[in-house]
């Protein structure tokens, strides 16, 4: 049995692994890049196929996913007051438009208002 008389310094060695970041490193680089996480979920009971769930899920800050054409959170009524309004107005015009067209069809036709 050999005895070893000088102790190991594991302060002087290096470590071996990758660089660590922070936390914040890491987010900072998943939000500028993105990512995309994919899956499907199938359920078969004897070959045959009782339901498919696809996910897909794209996380990035908004310029980057803007910059891949995503935006749907602007045009959503549920998300965005301006979108809100914008389908208010829309709605708003429409009516109009079917009174108007009403109201014509009731002009010309003053028999069917007196009775």
């Amino acid at each position: 049995m050999t005895t070893v008389d000088t102790p190991y310094d594991f302060a002087a060695t290096e470590p071996c692994g990758p660089p660590s970041g922070s936390l914040a490193d890491l987010l900072e680089r998943v939000l500028d890049k993105g990512i995309v996480i994919a899956g499907d979920i199938k359920i078969d009971l004897l070959d045959i196929e009782l339901l498919t769930i696809r996910l897909r899920l794209f996380i990035a800050s908004v310029d980057t996913a803007k910059k891949a054409g995503i935006d749907w959170w602007e045009t959503d009524p549920a998300l965005s007051s301006r979108a809100a309004r914008d389908a208010l107005a829309e709605e708003n015009a429409r009516l109009r438009a079917r009174l108007e067209a009403l109201e014509e069809s009731v002009a010309e036709t003053p028999e069917a208002v007196g009775e």
